[in-house]
């Protein structure tokens, strides 16, 4: 079982790692903002993300029908956001912002990626 889960997170990180370069040849080229007030800061980002990364893979390891999980993941979405104060405007123009701005992204995905790693080693050592 400990085999099936590592496999899903090297698939969940392969994702991740295909995201982020798309994501940052999309735009390269765009330059670097200030980050407005109504926009998620990077640390806020990454731990949301963290969060929500953490309950997809969750699900995929329980639920093989993808209508059944996604049917679970939204309550639990919505609750996530309760519990950051995030709105869904927030949480578009962050998403808006962070890809308008590739190397911020590339940023959060890099301390995403290394916090689901460290998760990842604390699981297989307990």
């Amino acid at each position: 079982m400990r085999r099936r889960d590592t496999m899903n997170r090297a698939g969940m990180a392969a994702k991740l790692a295909v995201m982020v370069g798309v994501l940052c040849a999309i735009g390269c080229t765009t330059p670097k903002k200030e980050i407005p007030t109504d926009v998620l800061t990077k640390p806020q980002l990454t731990s949301f993300m963290i969060e929500m990364y953490v309950a997809e893979a969750h699900l995929e390891g329980i639920l093989k029908p993808r209508d059944s999980a996604i049917k679970l993941f939204i309550p639990y979405e919505e609750k996530l956001k309760r519990k950051y104060g995030i709105s869904d405007s927030t949480l578009k123009k962050t998403y808006q912002y962070y890809l308008e701005n590739p190397k911020e992204l590339e940023e959060v995905y890099d301390a995403l990626i290394d916090s689901l790693n460290l998760k990842e080693q604390k699981a297989i050592k307990d």
